[in-house]
C-alpha cells in the first residue's frame, strides 16, 4: 500500500465537525449576545453614567436661583427711627440662549448614546469571539477524544502482544508516549475551554449561559468590497459617535458666541425710608466682558480637534476592514484547499488496517497519524480564525 494516499480523514467527518447540526444553532451565539446585552454589569453601569451625564447637561440650561435680600437700618441718635428694604430678584440669560443650549443638549444626548453603543459593540464583539473560541475548543476536544481512543486501543493491543513476545518494547513505548501526549493536550484543552466559559459567564453578569455552543453560524464573505466598506463606515459606532460630537462642538461654538449677550435681572423692591412703603420693579443688566473671553476660540479648537479625530478614525476603520477582509479571503481559500484535499483522500481507518496487516510499521503509522491529526487541527484553527475575521468585518451590526 502506498502510504502517500493514506492521510487525514473523510469529508463526512470533517463536515461533522464544522457544519453538522448548524441549522439548530444558527442563532445560538445571537441569543447569548442578547443576554449579555441585558445582564452585563459594565453596560449597566455605563448606562447609569450616560443617564447622569444627560441630566448634568440639562441642568446647565436651568434658570439661576432667585435671590431675596432684606436690609434693616436704624439711626445713630434715635434707635426707633428705622428703614427697611426688601429685594426679590431673578437673573436669567438672554432668551435665545436657552433655545440654543436646549439644541446643544439634544445633540449631547445623541453623542452620549453613541458612547454607550460603542461600549456595547466592544463588549459584544469580545463575547462573540469567546463564543467562537468555545466552539473551536469543543471541536478540538472531539478530535482529541478520537485520538485518545485510538491510542488507548493500540496501547491495550500492544501490551498483549508484548506479553506474548509479538511486539517489542520500542513500539510499546511509542504508543504509551502518544497516549501520554494526547492526555496532556486534552487536559490543556479542558482548562482553556473552562477559562473561556468562565470569561463568557462573567460578561453575562455571572448568569448561567442558556445556550450550548456546538457549531458555528453560517457566514458568507461578500464579494463586493466597496459596498461592504461603505456599510462598515456608515455603521461603525466610533465614527457615529465622533459625528455626533462634531455636531456638538459646532453648536458649542454658536452657543459661546451668544454668551456675549447681556444677562438680565428682574425683581421686586420694597423700601420704607420715608416712613411710607414704596414698591417698585428692579431691572438689571450684566455684561459678560471677562468671563466669556477666549471661550469661542476654545470651542473652535475643540471642534477642529474632533473633526481631525473623525478623519483619522475613518482611515483606521477602513484600514482594519481591509486587513480583516484580506485575512478572511486568505483563510477561506486555505479552508477550500483542505476540503478539496480531504475529498480526494481515504478514510483514517485504512491507516489502522495497514498497521494491523503489517503493511507499515509503528514508526510509519505514527508519522502518518501525526499528519492526519495535524491537518485536522489546522483546519479547525483556520475555520476559527475565519469566523473571527468575519465577526470583525460585521462588528457594526452587532
Amino acid at each position: 500500500m502506498n502510504m502517500k494516499h493514506i492521510k487525514r480523514f473523510t469529508t463526512a467527518a470533517l463536515l461533522a465537525l464544522s457544519l453538522g447540526a448548524a441549522a439548530q444553532n444558527d442563532h445560538g451565539i445571537d441569543r447569548i449576545l442578547r443576554g449579555i446585552e441585558t445582564n452585563n454589569k459594565e453596560l449597566q453601569a455605563n448606562a447609569q453614567l450616560i443617564a447622569s451625564q444627560k441630566l448634568t447637561a440639562r441642568s446647565d440650561n436651568n434658570l439661576a436661583d432667585p435671590t431675596l435680600s432684606y436690609a434693616h437700618l436704624w439711626g445713630n441718635k434715635d434707635k426707633n427711627n428705622t428703614i427697611g428694604e426688601l429685594v426679590v430678584s431673578q437673573a436669567f440669560d438672554f432668551p435665545t440662549l436657552y433655545a440654543s443650549r436646549a439644541q446643544l443638549n439634544r445633540l449631547r444626548a445623541t453623542a452620549f448614546d453613541g458612547q454607550q453603543n460603542r461600549m456595547r459593540q466592544d463588549i459584544l464583539l469580545q463575547a462573540k469571539e469567546l463564543c467562537l473560541d468555545i466552539i473551536w475548543l469543543k471541536q478540538q476536544k472531539e478530535v482529541l477524544n478520537e485520538r485518545r481512543s485510538n491510542a488507548e486501543e493500540l496501547s491495550k493491543v500492544y501490551a498483549r502482544r508484548l506479553a506474548t513476545g509479538d511486539a517489542n518494547r520500542l513500539e510499546t513505548n511509542k504508543i504509551n508516549l502518544e497516549l501520554l501526549n494526547v492526555k496532556t493536550e486534552a487536559a490543556m484543552n479542558e482548562t482553556a475551554l473552562r477559562n473561556k466559559l468562565e470569561a463568557l459567564t462573567a460578561l453575562n453578569g455571572n448568569q448561567p449561559l442558556a445556550v450550548d455552543l456546538a457549531t458555528y453560524p453560517p457566514v458568507t464573505l461578500p464579494a463586493d468590497y466597496e459596498a461592504l466598506r461603505r456599510e462598515a463606515l456608515a455603521t461603525d459606532p466610533t465614527l457615529q459617535t465622533l459625528a455626533s460630537e462634531s455636531l456638538v462642538a459646532r453648536k458649542q461654538v454658536a452657543v459661546n458666541k451668544q454668551n456675549w449677550l447681556p444677562q438680565l435681572e428682574l425683581g421686586y423692591r420694597r423700601n420704607t425710608e420715608s416712613g411710607e412703603p414704596f414698591n417698585g420693579v428692579v431691572v438689571g443688566f450684566s455684561f459678560p466682558l471677562f468671563q466669556n473671553r477666549n471661550k469661542v476660540k476654545a470651542a473652535r479648537a475643540q471642534s477642529l480637534n474632533i473633526d481631525l479625530l473623525r478623519e483619522n478614525t475613518a482611515t483606521q476603520v477602513a484600514s482594519e476592514l481591509t486587513q480583516a477582509y484580506t485575512e478572511a479571503q486568505s483563510l477561506y481559500a486555505s479552508m477550500e484547499e483542505y476540503r478539496k484535499t480531504f475529498e480526494a483522500q481515504q478514510d483514517l481507518s485504512l491507516l489502522k488496517q495497514a498497521l494491523a496487516g503489517g503493511q507499515i510499521n509503528m514508526i510509519e503509522y505514527f508519522v502518518e497519524l501525526s499528519v492526519v491529526y495535524q491537518s485536522r487541527q489546522n483546519y479547525l484553527l483556520l475555520e476559527n480564525q475565519y469566523q473571527k475575521a468575519v465577526a470583525r468585518i460585521y462588528k457594526g451590526l452587532l
